[in-house]
């Protein structure tokens, strides 16, 4: 336990995205699952983080014990099967996917975030998404406090959903099976996808968390969110982006409220603007103030725990 790498009073949003987030008392780094599983089974109720590319982290910090598994990073490749640690990115596992001529994860190649929180969201984009693919997930099951796989059939895996939401199972690995492909067709997937995010979504140089709302069934977010007018919220510290609707740029020291607040007046602009509820696609994570609580009830209401 304490051979695991580990820092106290660590400033989370060094690791965020958004690049927004305070002072957590501990976290710890595995490099392993062996590592991972020491820590799950010790740590009391710890958070889990990927490569926090889709979350909002409380700028109050986190009084909870954290786990990071951005350097569990393994890779394995038998033929057509991939087998990938959870803290893997996304990207990274898209080009070894390219290199071995195997086809099925090019539209992760423009997405920030790890392979377990890839799994936990169902992540997709360009007709692909992880369900695809994932022939089976190694998981710890917090109840039994044991080391289960479970098949796609039983990931209960639909749009933007998986069993992990329900916070029973965390991901430690998981087993994919693609298809082969001319690398040169890969490729060119790969490129198409990349022009794709560069032309709509946000640079790296504008600290963002991907989309901020799901999209209901048969519409899109970013269409309501545009056609609601809400690229005219234009603040100190956060915006909206200009070129597609459903993402937000921290424009310099936001705040998680100032996060909050906004996705709260983009809510409520579509909500009377087309009578819809958005849904935030984004996770909240750590210790909240009142005003917090408030808008977060209200924000999450029609979010299944």
């Amino acid at each position: 336990m304490f051979d695991i790498e580990y820092k106290e009073n660590f400033e989370i949003k060094n690791l965020t995205s958004f690049k927004i987030g305070g002072f957590v008392r501990k976290i710890y780094f595995p490099k392993s699952q062996s590592e991972f599983l020491t820590l799950l089974k010790t740590l009391d109720n710890p958070v889990i983080l990927g490569n926090c590319s889709n979350v909002i982290f409380s700028s109050q910090g986190c009084s909870r014990s954290i786990i990071s598994t951005s350097k569990m990073s393994d890779i394995e490749i038998r033929g057509t099967k991939l087998i990938a640690s959870c803290g893997v990115k996304g990207p990274l596992l898209s080009q070894k996917a390219h290199e071995n001529k195997l086809s099925g994860f090019e539209f992760m190649i423009g997405f920030p975030g790890s392979i377990g929180g890839n799994i936990c969201m169902n992540a997709g984009a360009h007709n692909q998404s992880i369900s695809d693919s994932l022939t089976s997930a190694c998981v710890f099951d917090n109840e039994t406090q044991e080391v289960i796989y479970l098949s796609n059939k039983e990931m209960d895996f639909g749009y933007r959903h998986s069993i992990i939401q329900t916070g029973r199972y965390i991901v430690l690995s998981a087993e994919f099976d693609l298809k082969r492909e001319n690398p040169d067709v890969i490729k060119t997937l790969m490129d198409r996808n990349l022009e794709f995010r560069k032309n709509i979504q946000p640079p790296l140089t504008y600290p963002n968390a991907g989309s901020v709302f799901k999209n209901p069934e048969h519409d899109s977010a970013g269409r309501l969110l545009d056609k609601a007018g809400v690229k005219d919220f234009n603040f100190e510290k956060v915006a909206v982006w200009q070129k597609h609707a459903n993402f937000i740029i921290n424009k310099g020291d936001a705040t998680s409220e100032d996060v909050l607040e906004l996705m709260l007046l983009m809510q409520k602009k579509v909500k009377s603007t087309y009578t819809i509820d958005l849904v935030p696609e984004i996770r909240y994570i750590g210790d909240m103030n009142k005003h917090e609580e408030e808008i977060c009830q209200e924000l999450y209401k029609n979010t299944q725990k």
